[in-house]
């Protein structure tokens, strides 16, 4: 056994997500990749375990049920840290360190945490690869926390290169101004009839948000296309394949199209999905029409595909608070607390690539424009009250089944920072264990951002075609707006 159970505290029972995750049909696990300009000293990284993560009571507690065997529960327990930090030799002159990497990944997905520690460890990889010369891989259940609050931790062990006495720097989101800009009865009339349209808006695309939600988890199923799980997919290995993006470039898109970066990368994503399942689509038809001419635009004319998006629904606690629970043992709310809203891929062959970005910005901004996120999370927990989680496990599966993928977009830190003394390049987070196919998340750290596909490989055998798509979408989109912004200029001049 790698931990001695301390009896002192009481037990805590797990929420209605954390629940979920534990159940065959929803058992999730976050693997995040963190690139490291040097080589990782193991003794420096796991005195930082010791000082830091080791403190926070999801990260030192087991899972355990109760006295009736009916339920189960976080069990605080003192941890092992050298259970935990797992450090396989490698050759560090092998002829191919990435495949390497992309094996060792993967076979991260075909075995579970063991139970008889709490359910997190990290894999440290002593190896240069094309974007560092190490990695720390850290493994962690899904129940133990959602990612933003994960991310948001790993942060909380880290410091800013320039100043080791601060925590890092993320993007904040901007605010709502609710201030009057003109004074006078005119002028509080405009905010009034501002305000009463906001509300009409927010209340509409909620309504229709929530009624295609409902219809998904019952029926509404997307399309067949090469890219959509089968059942059971859930189950299956996942690859797990990233690639490295300079931030510079999607700011250069953002920028020139007044758009944010939520908006640049879920058009980028939806570019290169299509280019991928034109190719794809082409091939099937080559298998059935052989000796016809090649068609330059092979999608389907109507094709429903759709994203799950996984929203944080709590307000952050921010890293400051989780760098300072971590040294004074001091609560905070901490969990998975967030709600799904789905929203449409568009995918097609654009004439104008800069299209795949307004209709990104279209989608997301119905979304932002809506409380469907916060009602879903509301209504996973009146049904877990309701019909119990079995069943209300049955209608997630289904909910998630239902749709194509996975996607998100992490903020990551403004500028480079060290993890337990060790300088930071990259930050590549993903998962499995859902039932989709295809995971699709992205995260920026310093000048760098990453995307990482999680793919089940029969039915995406391509990863690497599929990221060279979105790689090409990302530099069409920029070619063309740097194209615009010139052409701009000689008009003025």
């Amino acid at each position: 056994m790698g931990s001695n159970v301390e009896e002192e505290e009481e037990d805590e029972p797990l929420s209605p997500y954390a629940r979920a995750f534990q159940t065959k049909r929803l058992n999730c696990s976050v693997v995040a990749t963190i690139g490291i300009k040097t080589t990782i000293d193991i003794d420096t990284f796991k005195l930082g375990l010791e000082t830091t993560l080791i403190k926070h009571p999801r990260f030192s507690s087991l899972l355990v049920s109760d006295k009736n065997g009916r339920g189960l529960k976080w069990r605080r327990t003192k941890v092992d840290v050298e259970n935990h930090v797992i450090n396989p030799n490698v050759d560090p002159y092998m002829d191919s360190p990435d495949q390497f990497v992309e094996d060792y990944l993967t076979s991260l997905t075909k075995t579970p945490l063991k139970s008889n520690k709490p359910l997190w460890e990290f894999h440290i990889l002593n190896l240069q690869t094309s974007n560092a010369s190490s990695l720390a891989i850290l493994k962690v259940h899904h129940s133990l926390g959602d990612g933003m609050s994960l991310i948001s931790l790993l942060l909380a062990c880290s410091c800013k290169t320039s100043d080791p006495d601060s925590v890092p720097a993320i993007p904040k989101k901007k605010q709502r101004s609710t201030s009057r800009r003109s004074s006078g009865f005119s002028g509080y009339m405009r905010w009034l009839l501002v305000t009463l349209w906001w509300l009409v808006v927010m209340t509409m695309n909620t309504l229709v948000g929530m009624v295609l939600f409902i219809a998904t988890a019952f029926f509404l199923k997307d399309d067949e296309s090469p890219i959509k799980g089968r059942e059971g997919v859930e189950f299956s290995t996942k690859r797990l394949v990233h690639r490295v993006v300079s931030l510079d470039d999607v700011k250069l898109v953002k920028n020139a199209m007044n758009v944010t970066i939520n908006d640049v990368v879920f058009g980028i994503t939806q570019a290169g999905l299509s280019r991928y399942l034109n190719k794809r689509y082409a091939n099937e038809n080559e298998k059935e029409k052989e000796g016809e001419a090649k068609k330059r635009n092979n999608l389907p004319k109507r094709i429903r595909l759709r994203a799950l998006l996984a929203v944080n629904v709590r307000p952050s606690a921010g890293i400051e608070a989780l760098a300072e629970m971590m040294k004074k043992r001091a609560k905070i709310r901490w969990g998975n607390k967030f709600g799904y809203v789905i929203i449409p891929l568009n995918i097609a062959s654009q004439d104008d690539p800069l299209n795949y970005i307004h209709q990104a910005k279209a989608s997301v901004d119905r979304k932002k424009h809506s409380f469907e996120a916060l009602c879903s999370f509301l209504l996973n927990k009146l049904l877990a009250k309701l019909i119990g989680d079995k069943a209300t496990v049955a209608l997630a599966h289904k909910l998630v089944f239902n749709t194509t993928l996975s996607f998100s977009n992490v903020a990551g830190p403004l500028e480079e920072i060290n993890f337990f003394g060790h300088p930071i390049t990259y930050i590549a987070p993903t998962g499995y264990g859902l039932p989709h196919a295809l995971m699709i998340h992205w995260a920026s750290c310093a000048n760098k951002m990453t995307f990482v596909l999680s793919v089940d490989q029969d039915v995406i055998p391509d990863p690497h075609q599929l990221c060279n798509d979105i790689i090409e979408s990302l530099q069409l989109i920029n070619d063309t707006c740097v194209k615009l912004k010139s052409t701009s200029v000689e008009n003025i001049v």
